[in-house]
């Protein structure tokens, strides 16, 4: 069935006008004022609202073993979740441990979304070890539509790879045309600190931060830009959360290097305060790299506007918060990280960040939607809305007034970060594909309809 949406105002990162979008064979087939709806189309009022491209977080973890455990999400709950608040494609990270194969962990990360999912996914192919065995699977899965590497520079024995792995997966990144995404800390610095303040009696959650302070981060960053300036690879950091960081990816960019840089929902708009809540509260808040200072917030709004940052993602990862975060309850070290935040970065971005005038419309779209797009071989398929382009739309009603609550959040965690906290907007309808999903805050698509994004490296 064809759809058409009447009178809203478009809104994507460079244009701004009210106008018609008719959609058939799931794509978007035309733009222009006072279409008149063929018969059987199904015709969606936008007055008043603006309609903006699909949202597309590139960083979630929803199948992800970490700490002992396994997070709570499936991609029946995360992709409901994700519709639910706009982003109507997901970029998993496949992140296989060192002690598993590559191939393999790639065909499970599939076979868990696959059929399941609501929206439409893609992987970053994590690389937790580089080997002659390793460097012929990551061609092959080039080939089956993935062009970006994940990898990490943190969680030593589990996840991370040593300097001469690090080396050999740029250089193969960049003869391939791959964009290599990279956690910064280095490892050795948290291993050490971890230990002194574990000796030291210093067990609650809010020396997670003492273990990893912005000079662990900013180090880290440095050494990934130190190895892509010497191979020549394109790298994109994310979660970046502190000034510190952002001056090392800065002046980095400045010598030439290609890097583009992510930060979260969650460094914009939470600090390490909440990681220092009494009762081992501060469990929730725990990430890595952790929430910073208030200051650095200012920091990365000015950035996303001045174009230094590029993309505002939330590092998903949920935890519940009785059981599993409280495997750490005296020992800070085995808290699983992460602030699950799928659901809410949209409404939380436009509600304190467009709202507020820390960035203007075209910023929030470019940053959670445009910009995703173009720097992983999605554009301008998706991140846009044009003739061609699919048609992943949301309608998105400025007049609605929310508070969060996890008593009626889609994500399966029994906690949410923004407990309370008041919403301004959020999508009244969204489609994926031309199918809708979301009417009025509730899902009504279809699990299996989201398809594998098969994305090539520019050069292929």
């Amino acid at each position: 069935m064809s759809l058409l949406i009447k009178n809203g105002e478009i809104v994507t990162a460079s244009e701004r006008y009210v106008s018609d979008i008719y959609c058939e064979g799931e794509i978007i087939t035309r733009i222009d004022r006072g279409i008149a709806a063929p018969r059987g189309a199904e015709v969606i009022d936008a007055k008043g609202k603006f309609v903006f491209p699909g949202f597309i977080d590139p960083h979630v973890h929803i199948y992800l073993a970490f700490m002992g455990t396994f997070a709570k999400d499936t991609y029946a709950t995360a992709s409901k979740a994700a519709l639910v608040g706009g982003t109507t494609t997901l970029i998993e990270m496949c992140c296989p441990s060192r002690q598993e194969d590559t191939l393999k962990g790639f065909e499970l990360w599939m076979k868990n979304a696959v059929g399941k999912s609501a929206c439409d996914f893609s992987f970053h192919m994590g690389v937790s070890r580089f080997d002659d065995r390793t460097e012929k699977q990551l061609r092959q899965i080039v080939k089956r539509g993935v062009s970006s590497f994940k990898v990490f520079l943190a969680y030593k024995g589990a996840f991370g790879v040593d300097d001469t792995e690090l080396y050999r997966t740029l250089k193969l990144a960049k003869e391939l045309g791959v964009i290599v995404t990279a956690h910064c800390e280095n490892e050795t610095l948290v291993a050490e600190r971890q230990k002194e303040l574990l000796a030291a009696g210093k067990t609650d959650p809010g020396q997670h931060h003492e273990s990893r302070p912005p000079a662990v981060e900013a180090e880290g960053v440095h050494h990934l830009m130190t190895f892509a300036e010497l191979t020549g690879a394109t790298t994109y950091i994310v979660h970046l959360s502190c000034k510190e960081a952002l001056d090392q990816a800065i002046a980095a960019r400045q010598r030439g290097v290609r890097v583009s840089v992510e930060t979260l929902i969650q460094y914009l708009l939470l600090d390490k305060t909440y990681a220092e809540k009494p009762k081992f509260e501060g469990a929730k808040y725990v990430m890595s790299p952790p929430l910073r200072d208030k200051q650095n917030q200012e920091i990365l709004w000015n950035g996303l506007r001045d174009g230094l940052v590029q993309t505002v993602a939330t590092d998903h990862c949920p935890f519940d918060f009785r059981e599993q975060k409280a495997m750490g309850k005296n020992d800070f070290t085995r808290i699983p990280n992460g602030i699950p935040s799928l659901e809410e970065r949209i409404n939380l971005l436009y509600t304190y960040g467009v709202k507020t005038g820390k960035i203007d419309l075209h910023t929030f779209v470019n940053a959670a939607s445009t910009q995703v797009a173009k720097t992983f071989d999605l554009f301008p398929r998706k991140g846009t809305i044009q003739p061609g382009a699919d048609a992943d739309l949301v309608v998105f009603n400025p007049d609605y007034r929310g508070k969060i609550s996890a008593k009626t959040q889609r994500m399966n965690v029994d906690y949410s970060a923004f407990e309370g906290w008041k919403i301004e907007g959020r999508p009244s309808v969204v489609t994926v594909r031309g199918q809708v999903a979301v009417r009025d805050g509730k899902f009504v698509g279809k699990h299996g309809h989201g398809k594998f994004l098969q994305r090539k490296p520019s050069h292929f």
